[in-house]
């Protein structure tokens, strides 16, 4: 749902239930930009994903922060990271609880949970008694939920939002992950440099409350079948494994949606190690730079993606969001390409910059195209098969750590994103009719 100009440099126009809406009206823009926010469900849920997003931040900075500085050990900080993405395996499972019980009544479980644990890890800061171990079984324990956290956003978005307006919410949705990239990090940064563990710890658990209290608003039920969809998609199982493989079936056999999901992992394994896990051997290797440095390399990719949240949420998205899919995932390898071979760290910090805002807008349509072609019934198991594909990224990371002592940083990054620039052309020919050519 892109802007566009008339052929007299007229103000860019914006979409309204299938017609045009003139961007020089403010006030009619602005309801069209925000028009989720019309749904109660939503009102509640942006606050509520964007102080648990904040939460997240703080508590992935100031532990592994904690891990680093007591232990001194790269491999205990790589352990807590790796914890992470623990429960991504149960993605498929949460999503099977979401399509029973309703998006909306798993989030405020899950939130709770969160609560909880920074609770007793308050406690134990607060009595002295809080070790590196502990951190890991936290740790652990938090790892089995929090990954599917972004899949109840998403499927609760997909339940309670108007079509023509879920990309919209899907970009606002994303601003709130974004902006706790860079805020969320530096508060937990300043918190547990100034107030030590303990009330850090105070702080973030309070900020859990208020999430939860927040996600009490949001709607609770489960999504209906829909009448219209293929009799698979309105057939609900008494077994909740039956369910599980109905939910990979469906992806599976959905043109679309395999084409997505490949793409998906494809991108875990190929790009965000680049932007991610390997700026620290970038930051120290190729520009020679400290900590601070890192942390600019970053920032400077977190800034990216917001922007492109905002664009987003600005001009209401593409009008083919498989297609923009693939559009920006091609130019996000042309710019990792780009960044591999640069060597000025202000060069570097430009690409990662533009790198994120291409991010931003094909992740976004990817969302948007799963949450389309997915039935309802099917909508919180067709995201956590996706939440599969991040498995992808550790996969990654352990290849370039053995690929680039032997052909070099350069070379290995040239290899990545070139396979990931083939193996994207390659889905949009294989799927050209589901993906390129759909609205």
């Amino acid at each position: 749902m892109r802007a566009v100009r008339s052929r007299r440099g007229a103000s860019p126009d914006l979409r309204r239930g299938g017609r045009r809406v003139p961007a020089r009206n403010a006030g009619e823009r602005l309801r069209v930009i925000f028009a989720a926010f019309r749904v109660k469900s939503f009102r509640f849920q942006w606050p509520a994903d964007l102080l648990t997003s904040w939460a997240f931040e703080m508590e992935t900075l100031t532990l592994g922060w904690y891990a680093m500085t007591q232990t001194g050990s790269v491999l205990m900080l790589t352990v807590f990271g790796s914890l992470q993405f623990l429960g991504t395996l149960a993605a498929p499972g949460f999503g099977v609880l979401a399509d029973r019980l309703g998006a909306g009544a798993m989030l405020a479980a899950m939130r709770a949970s969160y609560a909880a644990l920074a609770t007793v890890l308050m406690a134990l800061a607060m009595a002295d008694l809080v070790t590196p171990v502990w951190v890991l079984v936290l740790a652990t324990v938090g790892g089995l939920v929090r990954p599917n956290d972004i899949v109840m956003r998403n499927a609760l978005i997909g339940d309670t939002i108007p079509p023509a307006h879920l990309m919209g919410a899907l970009a606002l949705s994303r601003v709130t992950q974004d902006s706790a990239r860079i805020g969320g990090a530096l508060a937990g940064a300043g918190l547990s440099t100034a107030l030590g563990l303990g009330r850090t710890y105070a702080v973030v658990s309070l900020v859990y409350v208020a999430s939860l209290a927040l996600t009490f608003g949001v709607s609770w039920r489960a999504p209906l079948p829909d009448p219209a969809s293929a009799p698979r998609a309105s057939v609900v199982s008494a077994s909740g494994w039956r369910d599980l493989l109905n939910g990979l079936t469906y992806a599976v056999t959905t043109p679309a949606l395999l084409g997505i999901m490949l793409l998906a992992f494809a991108i875990n394994l190929t790009a965000y190690p680049i932007s991610g896990g390997l700026l620290p051997y970038a930051a120290e290797r190729v520009y020679h730079v400290d900590a601070r440095g890192l942390g600019l390399l970053a920032a400077s990719f977190s800034l990216g993606a917001l922007a492109g949240s905002m664009t987003m949420v600005v001009t209401g998205g593409p009008e083919r969001p498989a297609r923009a899919t693939l559009v920006h995932t091609a130019l996000w390898y042309a710019l990792l390409l780009v960044f591999a071979h640069v060597g000025r760290v202000g060069v570097g910090m430009a690409t990662l910059l533009a790198a994120g805002f291409v991010q931003s807008i094909a992740m976004i349509s990817m969302s948007a195209t799963m949450l389309a072609d997915a039935a309802p019934g099917f909508r919180a198991r067709v995201i956590g098969v996706r939440m599969l594909a991040v498995y992808g990224l550790p996969l990654g990371l352990l290849a370039a750590g053995l690929l680039i002592p032997r052909v070099g940083y350069r070379s290995a990054l040239t290899l990545y994103t070139t396979l990931g620039l083939t193996v994207t052309i390659m889905i949009g020919l294989v799927w050209r009719a589901a993906l390129w050519r759909a609205r």
